[in-house]
Parts: C-alpha cells; sequence; structure tokens
C-alpha cells in the first residue's frame, strides 16, 4: 500500500484509503467538484475531484474507496488529485491499514489492569470495578477503542492504554501521601474514561455519538458507575458519592468540562495523573510526528505551546 506519509509531489497513486470527510463545492465558476480528507493509519491529505464523470462512481462518507490519482503540492500542502474513484469491495484491503494501533502488548496491557481491579482490598469497589470493565458492554471494546479523537492516544488500544498508564500512575502516588484511599484512587483510575467506549464511536470512525455530544464521557461514565453499584447490595451511598466525584472532577477544572473541582486528595491525584499522561503523550506523538529539521516541532495548538525536541543538539 501507497501509505499517506510516503506519497511525494507526482506520484501516481492506485491504492485504496478511507475517506473521512466528503463536501460538493463549487468553483468560481459555478461547477460542482468533490473536496474530499483521505486517510490510512500514517495520516490524512485533502482529495479533489474536479471532473465529475462516469468514473466517479457513488459512495459515501467513511467507507474505503480505490483511486486513480496524481499527487500536487498546493499552497505548501500534498494535494491527491483524482481522476477515478470507486468504492472498495470487501478483500480488496487490509482495515488495519486505516487504524492506528498502539505500540504495546494488548493483552498484555489488559492482564496488567485486571492485576490492578484485583489488588483492590474493598471487596464491594473490587466488585463495582471488575463488573463494569468485565461487563459484556465494556469488555472488547475497551481493548480496541480509542482515549480521544485528536488531543491523546487516538488509535487503537489508545483507550486501554491511557487508562493502564493513569491507573500506574495513580498506584505509585497512593503510597507516596498520606490520607489517601488507595481503593477509590485505583477504582477511579480504572473506570475515569470509561464513557468514551460510549462517547466515540468505533475505530476508523471515531467520531461522537449522539450522546457523546449531548453528555460526554464523564456524565456518561459516572451514570455506568451509578447504575452499576445499584446491582450490589447495599453499597454504601457516600462511598458511590466519592467514587463518582472523582470522576465527574478528573478534568480538573470547570473550563475543561469537568462538571466539579476535586474536593478529595484522590480526585486531585487522579485529576494530576491524568493531565500528565494525556499531555505527556501528545509531546510524545508531536516530537515523533516532527519532519523538519531541527529540534523545533512547531506550535501545539492543544498545548498551546511550542514544542522542542530534546533528541536534536
Amino acid at each position: 500500500m501507497k501509505y499517506i506519509k510516503d506519497i511525494l509531489e507526482g506520484d501516481r497513486i492506485v491504492d485504496h484509503y478511507l475517506c473521512r470527510q466528503k463536501q460538493i463545492q463549487k468553483t468560481r465558476s459555478g461547477k460542482n467538484y468533490l473536496s474530499l480528507k483521505l486517510q490510512d493509519k500514517t495520516g490524512a491529505a485533502e482529495a479533489k475531484v474536479w471532473e465529475m464523470n462516469h468514473d466517479i462512481k457513488d459512495f459515501e462518507e467513511n467507507s474505503i474507496v480505490k483511486i486513480d490519482a496524481i499527487a500536487v503540492i498546493y499552497q505548501n500542502e500534498l494535494q491527491i488529485k483524482i481522476s477515478k474513484l470507486r468504492p472498495s469491495m470487501e478483500g480488496e484491503y487490509e482495515p488495519a491499514d486505516y487504524i492506528r494501533c498502539t505500540e504495546k502488548d494488548i493483552p498484555a496491557m489488559h492482564a496488567q489492569l485486571l492485576k490492578l481491579i484485583d489488588s483492590i482490598e474493598t471487596g464491594c469497589i473490587k466488585k463495582l470495578t471488575a463488573c463494569i470493565i468485565k461487563s459484556e458492554a465494556v469488555s472488547a471494546a475497551l481493548l480496541t477503542h480509542s482515549a480521544a479523537r485528536f488531543m491523546h492516544h487516538g488509535y487503537l488500544g489508545g483507550l486501554l492504554e491511557h487508562t493502564l498508564s493513569v491507573a500506574q500512575t495513580c498506584d505509585f502516588l497512593a503510597g507516596r501521601y498520606k490520607h489517601v484511599n488507595r481503593d477509590i484512587l485505583i477504582s477511579t483510575a480504572v473506570l475515569h474514561d470509561i464513557g468514551k467506549i460510549f462517547e466515540l464511536s468505533p475505530l476508523p470512525i471515531n467520531e461522537y455519538t449522539d450522546d457523546g455530544q449531548l453528555l460526554g464521557h464523564i456524565i456518561i461514565g459516572a451514570d455506568l458507575v451509578t447504575a452499576e453499584a445499584a446491582k450490589i447490595e447495599k453499597f454504601p451511598h457516600q462511598l458511590l458519592s466519592l467514587i463518582k466525584h472523582s470522576i465527574l472532577s478528573h478534568h480538573g477544572e470547570l473550563e475543561f468540562g469537568s462538571p466539579k473541582q476535586p474536593y478529595t486528595i484522590e480526585a486531585f491525584l487522579l485529576h494530576s495523573a491524568d493531565n500528565m499522561d494525556a499531555k505527556a503523550k501528545a509531546f510524545e506523538e508531536t516530537v515523533s510526528g516532527m519532519t523538519a529539521p531541527g529540534p523545533w516541532a512547531g506550535y501545539h495548538k492543544t498545548l498551546a505551546r511550542y514544542v522542542r525536541s530534546s533528541q536534536h543538539e
């Protein structure tokens, strides 16, 4: 396969790509053309269909298409000029080519996460956490879901990678400070982003669902915990409130989407671990994606700062 990252000006491209966006637009003269965004696991590129003729077959947005095209440079950006296009047939392409995947071992990460859950000593907290993670709606999806659309861990296995990293960091922090309820901290670290399974559609689409837009993963996750706790006989009300508080406040500040700020040490440690892992991953991915010479990767909009690699001298 000709991956997008390897396409150069002048290349002829006859291959299959995921069409993430499809828009009908008009030229200055009023002629219709298609503006597309094509994607594979290495990146995305703008594409245009200037001539709407019998070589351009009908297709749907968010589907795999086969194109015959030429790569050009327009305003210093790669653009793909398509002359032929049709929907791809099943068996013509490898789905893994269109989905970025964690570089870490998914079964090993899953086993480590289950081991952390098993280390929870309070019976009702362990049961609550295990029942959610092992439930039919969550168990399989956790292994493949992304943790975000763009900011961090936005790839297959990303949610599991992020969840394990946050839980391991919280496990370390639990022994560093007084007055920390480790069971609450580990449980909420495992569950803090579980709502993302329902907030984002499965890969390769990875778009917000209706509930994702209307509620968001924080509220979805808190509701999931409430519903599961109701199945456990005499689950302590105050304990449930403490667990839900950590989930509801894990973004830290109201302007970052948290319904509440962290009021307990467990909630604060969870927020800190989550924030660190997300931003450190954004730094990591920015530096890994550097193509220009020199140590500076440029300005990162989400991080709101310039990013430099320390590997360049």
